[in-house]
């Protein structure tokens, strides 16, 4: 058995979707197949129902999945205790976060940080919502830094893994203003004029938010989707060329919504409310990432992924 073919498993279990799963783990769809079935086969029993879209998990998969999240947590920790003994890397504090994250919220939020103690040696890892999970199951980051809501699946065991608040947020759709400062878009929209809808990528946290809120608002919203990407930053750039409606952290719209640029495409009912929040491991971490964490406010330990 090879530890991969567990993380293949975790990573099935997070998309329900072969096809997704293999472009994730960053292999094709047959090879990834042939791992999830090597791994039934040492397990002796099927763990997901093909028959399902999505797919699901059966009763052996259930049992199943904590078992190999534990297997990985505690291989990854003794490599990580193994790496630290003599190692100077253990002064840097390892981050892991989203392009959005990593370009409109880390580097001031680290400022703030630094202004009340010291500077830190710091490495961020910058990649897909997926991907940042990984490194922070694998222990190849001591932080994630990440959007949290109900409606985001974050697969990381309350007993296992803790977070603090830093930054409450909301999701608001913006489209550009027309001549006398209304929103060429509406929402929401109707049958006959759906609006413009600049969407993100089944991969995005994010996009699972607002996705779940178009489908599950008691009010239609008449859409059209014209265009798809997993960043923000993308999205905010083509919803300033006015190609459609993005919703966008607020957070990253101080500049546009000052000058005018971009305006909320509807009232209240369409916002949606998101926690950025520092996420870790329950493991004793290096004593300078100790030293960081410290810095940020106790709150109640519950559960919030």
């Amino acid at each position: 058995m090879e530890s991969r073919w567990l993380e293949d498993f975790l990573s099935l279990v997070d998309t329900r979707n072969f096809s997704r799963s293999a472009q994730v783990r960053y292999t094709t769809q047959p090879a990834f197949s042939r791992r999830i079935k090597s791994l039934e086969e040492w397990v002796g029993a099927q763990l997901f129902n093909r028959a399902t879209q999505p797919i699901t998990l059966t009763l052996s998969g259930e049992r199943f999945r904590p078992v190999a999240e534990d297997v990985l947590r505690r291989l990854y920790q003794g490599r990580e205790e193994a790496r630290r003994i003599g190692d100077v890397s253990a002064k840097t504090i390892r981050f892991a976060a989203t392009h959005s994250l990593s370009l409109n919220f880390f580097p001031s939020w680290l400022r703030s940080l630094e202004l009340r103690s010291h500077s830190f040696n710091t490495r961020l890892d910058t990649s897909q919502f997926h991907d940042c999970i990984h490194l922070l199951q694998r222990g190849d980051c001591d932080f994630l830094i990440s959007y949290t809501h109900p409606d985001i699946p974050m697969h990381l065991p309350y007993e296992h893994f803790t977070s603090k608040l830093v930054l409450r947020d909301t999701l608001v759709p913006v489209t550009l203003p027309d001549s006398a400062g209304q929103p060429v878009d509406q929402l929401p929209g109707t049958e006959d004029d759906p609006v413009h809808y600049l969407a993100y990528s089944e991969s995005s946290a994010i996009g699972r938010v607002v996705d779940q809120m178009i489908n599950t608002t008691p009010e239609p919203l008449h859409l059209r989707r014209v265009f798809v990407s997993h960043m923000a930053a993308v999205l905010k750039a083509m919803s300033s060329e006015g190609r459609g409606t993005a919703w966008l952290p607020k957070s990253h719209l101080t500049k546009e919504f000052s000058e005018g640029t971009l305006v909320p495409a509807g009232d209240e009912r369409w916002h949606i409310p998101v926690e950025v929040r520092l996420i870790r491991s329950r493991d004793p971490l290096p004593d300078v990432s100790e030293e960081l964490w410290a810095l940020l406010p106790v709150e109640e330990d519950t559960d919030w992924g």
